[in-house]
This record gives C-alpha cells, sequence and structure tokens, in this order.
C-alpha cells in the first residue's frame, strides 16, 4: 500500500511535472528509505503518519549518520510526495511541511585564480578530443554553465555569428548567455573536427564513439588536463562555474547580473558564490564609498 502510493507520485513525477531523471532518482531513493522506515515503525498507512512521526523519520536518519543536506533532501521529498498525495484527496494535510530543515554549514568552493585558468587552456594540442576539450573547458567557464547544462547542448543551440548560446537549465527554464570571443573561436575549431568522430546525433560535445559524452567523461578529462598542465589543485566542472561567478563579480559588482548568468531563480543562491577576501571588498568599499576614505599610514 505505501509503496503504490509513491510508485504513482514517481509517475506523477515523470510524466506531468517532467522532472529530469536525476531529481527523479533521487526522490525515488529517498521515499524508498522512507518507505523502509515506515515498515520499521509498523505504519501500513500513510493516514497513520503524522508530524511527529515525521520527526522520527528524521531522528532515525540522524543516528544513521546523514548530514543536514541530505536530511534536508530527503525532507523536501516527503513534503512534495505528502503534497501531492493531499492533492489526490488521500491526505487531509501535510504532516511535514512545518518541519524546517536542519542548518547547514555552506562550504563554498575555492575559486581557481586567473593565472591558473590562463595556464589550464593552454592546450595547444591539435587531436579532435583535445580540442573538444579546450572548448568545453572555454565554455564552462566562459559562461558558467552547469555540468548537466553543458552535456545536454545540441549544436543547434548555438549561434555563433551573434556569440549567443541557449541553454536548457534547472526546471526546464532556458536562458540565452553570451559566448566570451576564445569560447567561439574553440567551438568553431571543436565543430570543424566533430564530423571525424561520427556524431549520432546533434549532440555538441560526443564521444570518441559518437555518442553524447557523459557527466563522468567529463569530470575526468577536466581532471586529467589539470594534472597534465601542471596545476595543483583539482579541477571539476562545478570549479569552474563557481571561478566564473567570483570572477564576474569580482569585476562588475552586479550580484543580479550574475544571478542571470547562472540561472538561479533566488538571488540568495548566487550570494553563496560571494566570498570575496575582505582584502578586495575593502579596496571596493574604500574607492566607491564617499565616506569610506581612509588616511594612508
Amino acid at each position: 500500500m505505501l509503496t503504490k502510493s509513491v510508485e504513482q507520485f514517481l509517475l506523477y513525477l515523470k510524466a506531468e511535472r517532467q522532472l529530469s531523471s536525476n531529481t527523479q532518482i533521487n526522490y525515488r531513493r529517498q521515499l524508498e528509505v522512507i518507505v523502509k522506515l515506515a515498515n520499521e515503525f509498523e505504519i501500513t498507512s500513510w493516514q497513520d503518519v503524522d508530524t511527529s512521526v515525521v520527526r522520527l523519520f528524521i531522528s532515525r536518519s540522524k543516528r544513521d549518520g546523514l548530514n543536514a543536506s541530505s536530511i534536508a533532501l530527503r525532507l523536501s521529498a516527503l513534503r512534495s510526495f505528502f503534497s501531492w498525495m493531499v492533492t489526490q484527496k488521500q491526505l487531509v494535510a501535510n504532516p511535514a511541511k512545518g518541519i524546517s530543515n536542519p542548518k547547514q554549514a555552506r562550504h563554498l568552493p575555492k575559486n581557481i585564480d586567473i593565472d591558473d585558468i590562463t595556464q589550464l587552456m593552454n592546450i595547444d594540442q591539435k587531436d579532435p578530443l583535445s580540442v573538444r576539450d579546450r572548448a568545453m573547458l572555454e565554455l564552462m567557464y566562459g559562461s558558467g554553465l552547469r555540468l548537466s547544462e553543458l552535456i545536454s547542448l545540441d549544436c543547434r543551440t548555438l549561434n555563433l555569428i551573434d556569440g549567443e548560446i541557449r541553454v536548457l537549465g534547472k526546471g526546464s527554464k532556458e536562458r540565452k548567455l553570451p559566448l566570451g570571443r576564445q569560447s567561439i573561436t574553440w567551438l568553431r575549431h571543436w565543430l570543424s573536427l566533430r564530423p571525424l568522430l561520427n556524431p549520432q546525433d546533434d549532440a555538441l560535445f560526443i564521444s570518441k564513439l559518437g555518442k553524447r559524452i557523459s557527466h563522468r567523461s567529463v569530470q575526468k578529462r577536466f581532471e586529467q588536463w589539470g594534472l597534465k598542465q601542471g596545476l595543483n589543485i583539482h579541477i571539476n566542472p562545478h570549479k569552474l562555474r563557481h571561478s566564473f561567478a567570483t570572477h564576474m563579480l569580482e569585476s562588475s559588482g552586479d550580484l543580479r547580473a550574475v544571478q542571470e548568468l547562472l540561472g538561479h531563480a533566488d538571488l540568495s543562491t548566487t550570494q553563496i558564490y560571494t566570498h570575496l577576501d575582505f582584502a578586495h571588498l575593502a579596496e571596493v568599499y574604500d574607492s566607491a564609498h564617499p565616506r569610506a576614505k581612509r588616511e594612508k599610514k
């Protein structure tokens, strides 16, 4: 009985909400754990779940070693599931609605400094896979893409004449982004070599077998290039996106513009990327605020 409702909900997410496969997998994983916990507590009907039971689920999850972000994900899945059940008139009220997420420590990814970016991008090999990787690196850093957005790009989303690209972000929201000069140069180079790999569809970035490149392949290739280029830091897609946001913010100070470029629905999400060091902040403050001028020692 418990599993049947969950399967109906997951079908709703796929057919009507059309959520990404990753999101569907996460919801399934979390709700399957909840079903197991409910069985352990001898709960046979979702109607028997009230706020105290939800708190019991969360307490048990903490004892099992789940961190705050994972518990927040579990709560989110549970809230969505119960909310759907209310709309289906299977529940009168959502028992998880009033329960707050646990406080999470914000761990900020370290950005890559400009000199290291320059060193990373100095790929002079001319084989198709190296050119493809350079184009991906330039595009990720040049436009601040998420890895999932990079993977899903098709050739038709490119407009190299106007220097634009259409990106499908979270919630299937499309946004148009400008392309930098280096991105355009290396995308043109890659597109001239792409036919050599016998593409199987319109995917912009493909593997040596001609198929759309996978998340893991991009992560692995970026990591390898970091080592090849002699960098002492781990290179990954999110670090490039974070560096894009940080460098844009340091140069422009325009938080809302960076929000639009990153495709964040909420400005507070973009603020996570504003970990500018105090020296930089003090410099901006001294130069910008009319009453901030201090005597030089």
